[in-house]
């Protein structure tokens, strides 16, 4: 069996337009489940990884209205606590689904911690979109109240911002490959993994940002030796020129033409850039990998070359 991790974005856990309730975002996973267990029916060791965006942010807004009545957690602890949320709905929405189809394979989500850089520059310059969309008005005033970082994020409204640095070491990497190598289906670096720096006596030490869950994902398909690195998003296809006169869909995309349509702007940071960032990233870390990015529905197709942008 072909082993492949898989990077759900958010549309994979949250539907637009619905609520933000957890029966909301369980009824969500389990449509989700259904095209993961496609993929594992085609014949691929599926290893799963996820975005925690939204979530996050509503467990920092939770921990900041009740503060009044029990301390706020901090943002590593509230990134564990999406990571075992969102896990648990995932774990319950993929093993029902699985059991339907006569499959018992076991779910286990691992906590997962990443090592960044302290060093690293992107602290200096907050960039990540978290928590939910506001008006232009009510982002200043989030601003102006609480000191946030606040962008306006691909069109769709302002978002806060938080440090997103590089991952540099998954710490429950060998505990993953324990759970895949004994057939487990294993969801790991929710949200990008709890970004934690080692301290002068090298323990670990949580800190405030959110790593990029493409990226986290890119990383942890090297090591652990994969061949494909599926990214799913809520596009079918890359596209140059998003949303213009003259955009145009690509079923490949070549390295030179990846960094070239990068350079040139064509992917919005927060949204597409760090998705091809990703797949670039992959492609090039060995010979004979390849990147796929295309929409949940089409995921099994894009397996199979007819769907979705490929990256080899």
């Amino acid at each position: 069996m072909k082993k492949i991790v898989i990077a759900l974005g958010g549309n994979a856990l949250q539907e637009a337009g619905k609520p933000a309730t957890a029966q909301a975002q369980l009824e969500v996973v389990e449509k989700t489940s259904e095209y993961i267990a496609d993929i594992i029916e085609a014949g691929y060791n599926v290893v799963l990884a996820h975005g925690n965006g939204p979530q996050v942010g509503r467990i920092v807004i939770q921990n900041e209205y009740a503060s009044s009545q029990t301390p706020a957690m901090p943002f590593d602890v509230c990134g564990a606590m999406s990571q075992g949320m969102i896990g648990y709905h995932m774990q319950q929405g993929l093993s029902k689904v699985l059991r339907k189809r006569g499959n018992n394979t076991c779910v286990a989500t691992v906590v997962t911690q990443v090592v960044v850089d302290k060093n690293d520059p992107k602290f200096l310059a907050p960039s990540k979109p978290i928590g939910p969309f506001y008006s232009e008005e009510e982002a200043k005033k989030l601003a102006a109240e609480k000191g946030y970082s606040m962008k306006e994020d691909a069109g769709r409204g302002w978002r806060r911002v938080v440090a997103s640095p590089m991952p540099v070491e998954i710490i429950e990497l060998d505990a993953v490959k324990c759970l895949v190598d004994n057939g487990f289906i294993a969801i790991t670096v929710g949200g990008g993994g709890i970004p934690v720096i080692r301290d002068e006596a090298g323990d670990l030490v949580g800190t405030a940002a959110v790593i990029d869950k493409d990226l986290a994902s890119e990383k942890l398909a090297e090591d652990l030796d994969c061949d494909v690195l599926v990214i799913l998003t809520a596009v079918e296809q890359v596209c140059i020129n998003y949303g213009k006169h003259d955009q145009k869909a690509l079923s490949a995309l070549g390295i030179d033409d990846a960094r070239k349509y990068m350079a040139e702007g064509h992917f919005a940071p927060g949204s597409m850039l760090p998705k091809i960032e990703a797949a670039v990233k992959f492609v090039e870390s060995r010979k004979g990998r390849k990147a796929i990015i295309t929409s949940l529905d089409k995921a099994v197709e894009a397996l199979a070359g007819n769907a979705g942008t490929t990256l080899q």
